[in-house]
């Protein structure tokens, strides 16, 4: 897909990953729609695309609520007059207490927005983007979806679940002209990596995971995210970002 002259909608746009995609969809040609729980975080990523002379709009947007979903694309509607690519990026980790003392309540809103948020995001753009002649979804996993978290089953689960989620949407772009692709970063200096402990801290995992896997930046990942975009061969597939160690990639 040309990016140029589109209209993409971001979803946890307001930092990390979400904000450099937005970021890197607009530096391509694309109206952003940035779409957030974080309303300063996301006025920010708007602010930082008008100052590249790009154009945005905020949303805020409670992606485990299918209201705030439907919500979400009625705005790039009325803003936009639709929209052509959904980034379904949100996402979060329990932190502490570590599994399996985590507390039930954080993980049924990690699944809502991991997971359930990606499945009902992507049926609610099917037809909008079935109206407009087709359109993309890059879903945002994680290596994690291969690679067990003991500390965070949740997050791997949920993970796993969009790559798989992904592959089996693959037949959407022959039935109606909607690419669905993912991409699985490895680890990446973000705002949750920094967090993921105490919500103050890493969490033992992460200083962990730093001793064996390079630190991707937010914006290597933004740029297999317009790759894949722009790759219309694509369809089910996902991408892993990073260079892995041997042993890991046995582990795969």
């Amino acid at each position: 897909m040309e990016i140029a002259g589109k209209v993409a909608v971001v979803t946890g746009a307001s930092s990390g990953i979400g904000r450099a995609c937005a970021r890197s969809l607009a530096a391509a040609g694309a109206a952003v729609l940035v779409a957030d729980i974080d309303e300063p975080g996301g006025l920010g990523t708007v602010a930082e695309i008008a100052g590249r002379g790009g154009t945005a709009e905020f949303v805020r947007v409670d992606v485990s609520r299918i209201e705030d979903l439907s919500a979400m694309f009625a705005a790039a509607g009325t803003r936009f007059g639709g929209f052509d690519i959904l980034c379904n990026n949100a996402g979060i980790v329990c932190g502490e207490p570590l599994w399996p003392a985590t507390h039930p309540e954080r993980l049924a809103t990690q699944i809502a927005v991991n997971l359930s948020a990606v499945i009902l995001g992507t049926r609610l753009a099917v037809d909008p983007l079935a109206a407009r002649g087709g359109g993309a979804v890059v879903n945002i996993a994680s290596i994690g979806a291969l690679l067990p978290l003991e500390d965070e089953p949740g997050y791997s689960a949920t993970k796993a679940g969009v790559v798989m989620f992904t592959r089996a949407c693959a037949a959407l772009k022959r039935t109606h002209g909607i690419a669905v692709n993912a991409v699985l970063p490895a680890l990446v200096d973000t705002p949750l990596l920094a967090k993921s402990g105490d919500g103050a801290r890493e969490a033992p995992w992460a200083r962990q995971a730093r001793q064996i896997l390079p630190l991707l930046s937010p914006d290597e990942v933004a740029g297999a995210v317009v790759d894949v975009i722009g790759d219309d061969s694509l369809a089910g597939h996902y991408r892993i970002v990073g260079e892995l160690p041997d042993f890991v990639t046995d582990m795969i």
